[in-house]
């Protein structure tokens, strides 16, 4: 059996392609960057862009299943692909907010279930992964933590429940290699909600010195928030709700890595371990 895993390069694509090779799965890596020579050179690496449907169609030959992040520019194009391609089974990589009261507002929600709406109408069997909060978000702190020890954000005390990119490969990995996950939609957070200041004592634990935590107005982190929002207005104004909507308040935990394996899921001190040389 091939599985394809789009969004190769991503922390969450690696991290799937890495436990499906664990498994025993053959491996086909979709990538817009097929070059890149970080990705595992046990696995065959392909050119794919989802916004260009015909690069999907050529990276689908012998593939029987298929770990998805959403684009829905293309989405009716991606479906007609896999369905031509014989695919038996989709894994979509989505996304919480599809399940806050602000859905229908929600950019990101908007983008997500564009997607999880199409597969849902198509012949595809298919999963939906509903992440929360990528813990991977925090490596926007890098770059100030090395060059001056600072991490600078507003809203000190806003919470996030941040899932590790491995929790998110497990569960995927296990939807793609046993039966029973067809129509399934699991809501996954990390095992614990943890502050913006918890996270800064967190990394630097890991790292082995203290981090400092200077508290800047909301509209000065917009500049960070830019860069990994994409620059569309209405992602950022979307990342600054969620930092106030929680703020002071615990964001509810959804382990679905526990209620499928009986094992809990990494919590944001062993993310911080793991990364602790992205901070160094």
């Amino acid at each position: 059996m091939t599985i394809l895993v789009t969004g190769g390069r991503g922390h969450v694509g690696r991290s799937v392609t890495r436990k499906l090779l664990a498994a025993g799965e053959t491996v086909r890596v979709g990538t817009s960057d097929p070059a890149d020579t970080s990705l595992s050179r046990d696995t065959e690496v392909v050119e794919l862009d989802l916004s260009r449907p015909g690069t999907l169609s050529a990276a689908l030959r012998g593939v029987q299943k298929v770990f998805l992040y959403a684009d829905p520019s293309t989405v009716d194009q991606q479906i007609e692909a896999m369905e031509l391609a014989g695919v038996d089974h989709v894994t979509l990589l989505s996304t919480r907010s599809l399940t806050f009261r602000d859905a229908d507002t929600n950019p990101i929600a908007r983008l997500h279930v564009a997607v999880e709406r199409a597969l849902g109408q198509s012949r595809l069997p298919w999963t939906f992964l509903r992440a929360g909060t990528f813990a991977t978000n925090t490596l926007q702190w890098a770059r100030p933590i090395r060059a001056d020890n600072t991490v600078r954000a507003p809203y000190p005390l806003s919470h996030a429940a941040a899932v590790h990119e491995d929790d998110i490969a497990d569960v995927a990995t296990l939807t793609l290699t046993q039966r029973g996950h067809a129509g399934a939609a699991y809501v996954m957070s990390g095992p614990e909600s943890n502050t913006q200041r918890e996270q800064v004592t967190l990394l630097g634990k890991a790292i082995g010195r203290e981090i400092e935590f200077e508290e800047i107005e909301p509209e000065t982190y917009r500049q960070t928030l830019s860069r990994w929002g994409g620059g569309r207005e209405e992602v950022i104004n979307q990342l600054l709700t969620y930092l106030v909507t929680w703020n002071e308040r615990p964001v509810p935990v959804v382990d679905a890595l526990l209620q499928l394996t009986g094992r809990p899921g990494r919590p944001y001190a062993q993310w911080a371990v793991d990364h602790a040389d992205d901070f160094r």
